[in-house]
């Protein structure tokens, strides 16, 4: 990430302004994809390019002031359709000291959030994330093309204090509340999470544990998405070389017609740039594939 930083010794009316910092980062990718449904199969040209601002600056007393904020586009994208006419997303914005922060706006949310709901980051474009075992929708999370609890009054609260971490978030959609607890012993990290909300088809409960079985990093994550059923999933990632490592899961759910599986290799090209591909068996009997190129700034 790059970063700019503002300082200035300047006053402003009676305060005194010390410093403010700006940082700006993200990705783009670009490859192709393939999909083959029960309508037919396509192969297409896939793109994002993502820029994040983060702005932050801090009090006197040593309180860290902050917003968040996404410009992205997406291969077919249409800005005004998606309610996102002058590009830029909701905003998050957050107070922290020590092990505490509250945030408000377009809120990261506690189920979202959770260690474990993405366990890989398969092929170049997540290939349907059917390894989150959360119902994706189905609870408070950042959005990156729209305003997610922005307009919602979404609130979070996050705590860690050592190997121990909390979070609780809230909107005003179908009144949600949700909140895991996520503590790691011995390379082991174990999450429990839960939500109470007034939708029927929302995430109830969440699970997770991971960490190291020799060379591989694995995952065990399981949620009750409410209508839609149980989720559960097992994930893996291990190097296959200095520059390569190779993801994999399978999963199953109440609300697929099959078990989804996928594989996928990422292969670091240096400088922050990586050749990343795989090819996924989807929950609901689709096919799809992805191979492309992904640069980091």
């Amino acid at each position: 990430m790059k970063k700019v930083l503002f300082a200035t010794t300047a006053l402003v009316a009676t305060a005194g302004v010390a410093a403010a910092d700006v940082t700006f980062g993200g990705y783009g990718r670009f490859g192709i994809i393939y999909n083959d449904t029960a309508a037919g199969d396509s192969t297409d040209i896939t793109h994002r390019f993502r820029l994040q601002i983060d702005a932050t600056a801090e009090s006197d007393a040593g309180v860290t002031f902050g917003a968040r904020a996404r410009i992205q586009r997406n291969a077919g994208d249409d800005n005004a359709a998606a309610g996102n006419a002058q590009g830029i997303n909701g905003v998050r914005f957050f107070a922290r000291s020590g092990g505490l922060e509250v945030g408000v706006g377009n809120i990261f949310g506690a189920l979202e959030f959770m260690p474990g709901m993405y366990p890989i980051d398969l092929g170049l474009t997540g290939l349907g994330y059917d390894y989150t075992a959360y119902g994706t929708g189905g609870a408070d999370a950042y959005s990156s093309g729209g305003n997610g609890s922005a307009n919602a009054n979404g609130v979070e609260v996050l705590y860690s204090a050592g190997d121990l971490s909390v979070h609780v978030s809230a909107s005003d959609t179908s009144d949600r509340i949700a909140a895991h607890v996520a503590y790691t012993f011995s390379g082991w990290t174990v999450a429990l999470g839960a939500q109470d909300s007034d939708n029927a088809a929302d995430t109830e409960f969440a699970a997770s544990v991971g960490g190291s079985i020799g060379p591989a990093k694995v995952t065990l994550a399981y949620a009750d998405n409410g209508t839609a059923g149980d989720h559960i999933v097992l994930a893996g990632k291990f190097d296959v070389g200095a520059a390569t490592d190779v993801e994999v899961y399978v999963a199953d759910a109440d609300s697929g017609s099959d078990t989804g599986y996928g594989i996928d290799f990422n292969h670091d090209l240096g400088g922050g740039t990586s050749l990343r591909g795989g090819v996924a068996k989807r929950l609901n009997g689709d096919t799809r594939a992805d191979l492309g190129v992904r640069f980091n700034f």
